[in-house]
């Protein structure tokens, strides 16, 4: 529209100059006839026709410079504007234009110049009324087909847009309310298109968030269902298990040394048998209790890790404990005892799974510290993990390195770690080493009830 209003103007003034050119011309070979036929030849009344044909009041020629008056009806008392069609301008042009079309009608124009190759210059008085007119009809045109241009680009631009973006978002957009109303549907799932835009890349986007979605609440809904498995489960085991405590104090009255010797264990393994089962729960409702962190000899834990495994007899993997006597670490005894389990497991079985026996076997745990965090390695030489397990290591359910496993160890072990503000990395593996690193820093001093200490000492 802007365009066709910067075209608007020019076209007018042109209309104007071709209109006065147009009319001088005529007058041009009218006034030639007139010249070639004998003085008196032609009426009154036929030059009066001649003029109300062209529109004009007078027609004169200036040749070899005089004028001569060639036909005329009346006289104009004066003349308001002078167009030499020769040496018009083009701003020139631009302004009378405007100024007819906005404010004439009324006046007297005297338009003269050269008309073709001939070196006659010829004169033309016309009223500007008719011009105006002609004008004005000539704005219109112009004005309709300005109009004209603009819907049409407009109704071509939004089918454009319609197809190539609004349908498409629509189309998310449905598919995004549908989905959001039964996300288990698989057919609520988007198609995504062929297209290489940044649609295109939208909508296979969603199409993947949305299939990952439905098979991250297909777990969800397979663990609260598992919870609810193992929550009907567990208030028999508990009664079970009591009964088996029961027992087991009684066992502590038997004076044979072997009994004495494997007692103390069997109730240990008791205990903890029963701890787990209380917490099972809370762990099906993603909520740990907070470690009570206490200094402990980690070197101790290694050593009721390595009797909880039950490994003296019958296998040929060997357990080293490489903690130092004096390492100390600031954690939940409980729960470090269960994150090294559920990784010393883990490797066990691995390395169980291989049946040559000239393959070394062998599950070493160690530590180091740096300034305040403590990093437990639990290493071992098993076949190391896949490559579908390291992507997915501490996934539940996804994450198992085994057939049948369900990969719940790592990702309780990892839990606890991040319960103590730490966490557990896989630092290598590959066939005959498989490392992993449980980093733990110290619980940071609390200063401000230290300080209050203080000041109600003082």
């Amino acid at each position: 529209m802007l365009a066709e209003i910067f075209i608007f103007v020019p076209s007018v003034s042109n209309y104007r100059v071709r209109w006065l050119e147009d009319r001088l011309a005529t007058a041009a070979a009218v006034g030639i006839v007139l010249m070639e036929s004998e003085p008196g030849s032609l009426s009154r009344e036929v030059q009066d026709d001649v003029l109300i044909a062209l529109g004009a009041k007078a027609v004169a020629v200036r040749d070899e410079g005089s004028s001569k008056l060639l036909v005329v009806t009346e006289v104009p008392p004066q003349v308001d504007v002078h167009i030499d069609l020769a040496h018009l301008s083009t701003p020139q042009a631009l302004q009378r234009g405007l100024d007819t079309l906005l404010f004439g009608g009324d006046r007297v124009l005297r338009v003269f110049g050269p008309v073709g190759g001939s070196d006659k210059e010829f004169e033309l008085l016309i009223g500007e009324a008719e011009l105006r007119k002609g004008m004005l009809l000539h704005a219109r045109n112009v004005a309709v087909v300005s109009l004209m241009i603009p819907l049409v680009t407009a109704m071509l631009v939004f089918w454009a847009i319609n197809r190539m973006m609004i349908r498409p978002i629509r189309k998310m957009t449905r598919s995004m309310l549908d989905f959001a109303r039964s996300p288990d549907d698989p057919l609520h799932i988007i198609r995504p298109s062929l297209r290489d835009d940044e649609i295109g890349v939208a909508e296979r986007e969603l199409a993947s968030m949305q299939a990952q979605l439905q098979r991250t609440l297909a777990e969800q809904n397979h663990l609260a269902n598992l919870g609810l498995a193992v929550s009907k489960i567990n208030h028999d085991m508990r009664n079970t298990l009591a009964a088996a405590q029961l027992i087991s104090d009684r066992l502590t009255t038997i004076k044979d040394p072997v009994a004495q010797n494997l007692v103390p264990r069997l109730l240990r393994a008791i205990d903890r048998a029963v701890s787990y089962t209380e917490g099972v729960l809370s762990y099906g409702r993603t909520q740990e209790a907070p470690p009570r962190r206490r200094k402990l000899r980690l070197r101790q834990v290694v050593e009721e890790v390595h009797e909880f495994l039950g490994l003296d007899i019958g296998t040929d993997i060997e357990l080293v404990n490489n903690v130092a006597a004096e390492f100390e670490i600031d954690a939940d005894s409980e729960q470090l005892f269960r994150i090294l389990s559920n990784l010393s497991r883990n490797a066990v079985q691995a390395m169980l799974a291989d049946r040559d026996s000239a393959i070394i076997k062998r599950l070493s745990i160690s530590a180091e510290r740096t300034g305040s965090v403590c990093r437990i390695l639990v290493e071992d030489t098993g076949p190391g993990l896949p490559p579908k397990a390291r992507e997915n290591l501490f996934l539940p359910f996804i994450g198992s390195a085994r057939s049948g496993g369900t990969g719940l160890g790592l990702a309780i072990a990892q839990e606890l770690a991040r319960l103590h503000g730490g966490a557990i990395d896989l630092v290598e593996s590959r066939g005959g080493r498989t490392l992993f690193a449980v980093s733990i820093p110290d619980q940071s001093a609390e200063l401000d009830p230290a300080r209050a200490a203080l000041r109600r000492g003082a």
